[in-house]
């Protein structure tokens, strides 16, 4: 089976076909015909099969965060996300919330982008998205569930370890503190934002002080380090870019072109192309 709708979301565009996102499909999943089938469907969403199964059936109701891994999954317009939304029995993110949808912008972005380590986040800095560079090099975001897919929660829990000076660390967690802070005034009545927060004020001490703390001034090039289990560090910059439609931010790692770095970045895409299964390295 391949799907032409899921519960109707998809054909409400007129769309013959949802088309998939094949970058981020190991080449295992990947059809030979367009479409997507269960398995394919729910490696994107992070979901199994058998799940997917049992939406079709009628057995199940996703949760709000499984409708949103579809919609991206599936690549939905707002207007298939906000029908999808509706035929589960919710109501989608709306004024006071967080937006949580990938709009054809930020999509073609992020498979334009593929020299080097992306992903898109958002207001809140939950990922959306990534590509398959920040899948080999970091973590997939679809295997992550929670508030592991917050870069806040993974900086200030000890997931994240490629920025490696000190006063470096400390301005980007600042800057991460600072961005939360501001979303949290945009964004008032969004729950899972307030219980990100208080979460965050429970679990570490660090964020605590960050919160509490006046946001530094002094800025400086962003840089960070990747460790590579087989090929060792690889120096990238790093930029952080805001995309005001839909209030995404993205994260974008480049290598200096023709440098070491850059042959060794490009080193680590063939080895994790050959070695799907190797194990993950340092994550971000």
């Amino acid at each position: 089976m391949h799907y032409t709708a899921i519960s109707g979301a998809c054909s409400a565009s007129g769309e013959s076909e949802c088309r998939p996102p094949w970058r981020e499909l190991p080449s295992t999943l990947r059809r030979r015909t367009p479409g997507l089938r269960r398995e394919e469907l729910g490696g994107l969403a992070g979901v199994s099969a058998d799940y997917i199964k049992r939406l079709e059936q009628g057995r199940a109701r996703p949760s709000m965060a499984v409708l949103d891994a579809l919609s991206r999954a599936l690549r939905l317009s707002r207007a298939e996300y906000e029908h999808l939304c509706r035929l589960a029995g919710y109501a989608p993110a709306g004024e006071g919330c967080v937006p949580t949808h990938l709009g054809p912008g930020a999509r073609r972005l992020l498979d334009r982008l593929d020299t080097g380590p992306v992903g898109i986040f958002t207001a809140a800095w939950t990922q959306l998205a990534a590509n398959s560079s920040w899948a080999m090099l970091f973590y997939d975001p679809n295997a992550q569930r929670g508030h592991e897919r917050n870069l806040v929660w993974r900086e200030f829990l000890g997931f994240n370890d490629c920025v490696i000076d000190p006063e470096e660390n400390k301005r980007f967690r600042a800057s991460l503190v600072a961005d939360l802070r501001a979303a949290v005034t945009r964004y008032p009545a969004d729950r899972e934002l307030t219980a990100l927060i208080a979460d965050l004020r429970s679990a570490s001490t660090c964020f605590v002080q960050a919160w509490d703390a006046t946001p530094p001034t002094t800025q400086s090039a962003p840089h960070a380090v990747i460790m590579h289990p087989q090929i060792g560090p690889i120096h990238m910059d790093y930029d952080i870019l805001t995309i005001h439609h839909g209030d995404l931010r993205v994260a974008l790692f480049t290598a200096e072109p023709d440098s070491d770095d850059a042959q060794r970045l490009a080193l680590a895409h063939v080895i994790g192309l050959q070695d799907l299964s190797a194990t993950e390295p340092h994550q971000l």
